[in-house]
């Protein structure tokens, strides 16, 4: 076994291989650019390496900085995570030349299956079907119109080193493919050093499904079950989960026999990853094989109670798999949340700054339930605009599928991140959603259910009446509080006042106190909204970011922040606004003037904060609904700012190059 090894990645991946390389007694090295001098993994790791500046291309995709970085601290092999050089079998090879184990696949199986384009004509050969497509390199935008028209739209245009979402797009006309081919060249340029990209047909409605595989250097794989990841955005997974609750054992064991062989033709060593996208009666297609550790392996961790990482690493230092098939079994339920830095409430557009609050739920088993939360990033951590924007992962696993997704419902209740937009909102409004507790998915989910955006769940009657509690009881222990500071004139008697509105949105809702004190603990009997009276019981104190406690004797998590005389209350999805007042107040409040907001619709404001890569006007120009304004870049992803209507461009404020704020005023028009 190894005595140390590298771990050439940054974040959670490389924080998740350090836990197990800790248990199993391996030292580790850690590396980092000028942007993580003061990151989670370089504190973690028992040697941390500096390998240049902030932007990856410069840092954590050279090669040679890794070797030098292995040769000055003795690391006898090398983890790459995901990203990066995962993929790269230069990399695997440049390692095994220098004496160096590289933890993860032979150059061999990397060249054959990791390629995008090389990995499909590696299934055709051997009879694996796969989606229709184009799998030369293409020359350029009208040779990727000229094949798109041969093969039919709508088509996938897609990065041949691209993975995470990054180099893709789905064109349905001959200008969005143009487009899209630079667009995806670009990103596939910037994320992977490797711009070539090629198109297949994109199969509407599809489901993606993977299926982990494990193999090692005796010639023994297994399968690890599946895991569904068709809840996705932008091709990047939101949502995962396993088992699948869409395949039957057949189709199950007959995609699982599929990888085995397709890994078994490359003589795959390692955990690695087969994904299919699955049509609505069950047929599968060969869509990739990840040569790498996937970002979602932790549910089926927790479905297996396999460690990927160890088996990895064992592989890798000689070791035959002491799993065999039989021994594989799937016991509950796992579903994982990807926790992004970006605003939900503008499209989902890129956030980054500091975190100036960051309180994951409490991990570990309570009753039935595991949490679980792969992070990278701790309070008080910079999210950068130079990497992914993912935070973290959050796992929850229990006994069947409706119990783990409630309890990721909890769980993210219970998260509380602050300093920067990030879209807990949007998963947990998506916990509540039918579609998906019922388990109808296909990747085009988002799309589907959110064509507008995603906006705050609105509060039904009885959501309001939990809401108006959670306000009220945090309004009078505040009250209390204030009451008891020294030098206060006059102190209240003790007795609370029966008769509350609560404003909860725009709406209002009448409480009546019936018994209780504001103490802590606190338990109050008392009516809402001219209902039953119900009894509120939380130990929930001035200043905790979540307020826990039972409301008529269903369990409420709801984050709490104030705002000027009131409470930002956020529960399942919603996110409102709430004021406790006496009813004299709220009869005065209701005659309050509402401050509408100014009128930009005659700016092009900068949706994220980012680069400008191009503009694509001029001053004086006049422009038609749809066209391109300008490109921004942040986080490795491309993102196009178009006219909502026909305008006429009257000044330009920035140029090319230039590093722009949220909101930043790109240019105005007439």
């Amino acid at each position: 076994m190894f005595k140390k090894i590298l771990i050439a990645n940054r974040g959670e991946i490389a924080c998740r291989v350090i836990k197990t390389a800790r248990r199993m007694g391996i030292a580790t090295v850690a590396v980092y650019s000028d942007a993580d001098r003061d990151a989670l993994h370089v504190e973690m790791a028992d040697e941390a390496v500096h390998i240049g500046p902030a932007q990856a291309a410069q840092s954590y995709l050279v090669p040679e900085k890794i070797i030098a970085a292995c040769k000055q601290t003795g690391a006898e092999a090398v983890h790459p995570g995901y990203g990066f050089l995962s993929e790269r079998a230069s990399f695997c090879a440049a390692l095994e030349k220098e004496g160096i184990v590289f933890i993860g696949p032979k150059p061999k199986a990397i060249e054959a299956m990791g390629d995008k384009i090389e990995s499909k004509k590696f299934a055709n050969a051997a009879k694996v079907s796969t989606v229709p497509g184009y799998l030369g390199v293409i020359d350029d935008a009208d040779h990727a119109v000229k094949i798109a028209n041969d093969i039919g739209y709508p088509v996938m245009l897609k990065a041949s080193a691209g993975g995470g979402g990054k180099g893709m797009r789905i064109a349905w006309n001959d200008a969005e493919c143009r487009e899209g081919f630079q667009s995806s060249k670009n990103e596939a340029k910037s994320s992977f050093g490797d711009d070539r990209v090629f198109v297949e047909k994109f199969v509407v409605d599809p489901r993606h499904i993977e299926i982990q595989v494990l193999g090692d250097g005796h010639g023994n794989v297994i399968y690890l079950g599946e895991r569904e990841c068709s809840i996705q955005r932008r091709n990047q997974k939101v949502v995962e989960e396993a088992p699948s609750p869409f395949l039957d054992e057949a189709t199950r064991k007959a995609m699982g026999e599929q990888s085995v062989a397709l890994a078994k033709a490359v003589d795959y060593q390692s955990a690695g990853t087969v994904e299919f996208i699955v049509d609505k009666d069950k047929n599968f297609y060969f869509l990739e094989m990840n040569t790498r550790l996937q970002v979602e392996h932790p549910v089926t961790e927790l479905v297996t109670g396999i460690d990927l990482v160890e088996q990895m690493i064992r592989v890798a230092a000689g070791e035959k798999l002491s799993i065999r098939q039989s021994d594989v079994q799937m016991h509950g339920w796992a579903v994982e949340s990807r926790l992004y830095a970006e605003d939900p409430y503008r499209n989902f557009l890129p956030s980054i700054g500091r975190l100036t609050r960051y309180r994951p739920p409490a991990e570990g088993k309570t009753g039935d339930v595991i949490v679980r939360n792969d992070t990278g990033v701790v309070e008080g951590a910079e999210i950068s605009m130079y990497y992914d924007p993912m935070i973290a992962k959050l796992c929850t696993w229990a006994p069947d599928r409706i119990e783990a997704i409630d309890a990721m419902s909890e769980a993210l209740d219970q998260f509380v991140v602050d300093g920067i937009e990030h879209n807990i909102p949007f998963l947990a409004a998506l916990m509540q959603h039918p579609r998906w507790r019922e388990g109808r998915l296909s990747t085009g989910f988002i799309a589907e259910e959110f064509p507008d955006g995603f906006a705050p769940l609105t509060p039904d009657p009885d959501d309001k009446r939990v809401l108006a509690a959670v306000a009220l009881a945090a309004e009078l222990l505040r009250r209390d509080r204030l009451d008891r500071l020294g030098g206060r004139l006059a102190p209240h008697s003790g007795e609370i006042k029966p008769d509350w509105e609560i404003r909860v949105g725009d709406d209002y809702v009448k409480a009546k106190i019936f018994d209780g004190m504001a103490s802590v603990p606190m338990e109050l009997d008392l009516s809402l909204g001219g209902g039953r009276p119900v009894t509120v019981i939380s130990s929930w104190r001035p200043g905790e970011p979540v307020w826990n406690g039972t409301i008529g004797g269903r369990k409420v998590s709801a984050q709490v922040r104030t705002v000027p005389n009131g409470y930002r209350l956020a529960w399942k999805g919603m996110s409102v606004t709430a004021r406790a007042m006496l009813p004299r107040t709220a009869e005065l409040e209701r005659l309050m003037p509402v401050k509408l907001p100014p009128d930009t619709s005659n700016l092009l404001l900068c949706p994220m904060p980012g680069m400008l890569v191009s503009l694509a006007v001029a001053e004086g120009q006049e422009v038609k609904a749809g066209e391109t304004l300008a490109v921004v870049e942040a986080m490795k992803m491309e993102n196009v700012l178009r006219a909502e209507r026909d305008l006429t461009v009257s000044k330009i404020n920035a140029k090319p190059g230039d590093s722009l704020a949220v909101d930043a005023v790109i240019m105005e028009f007439a």
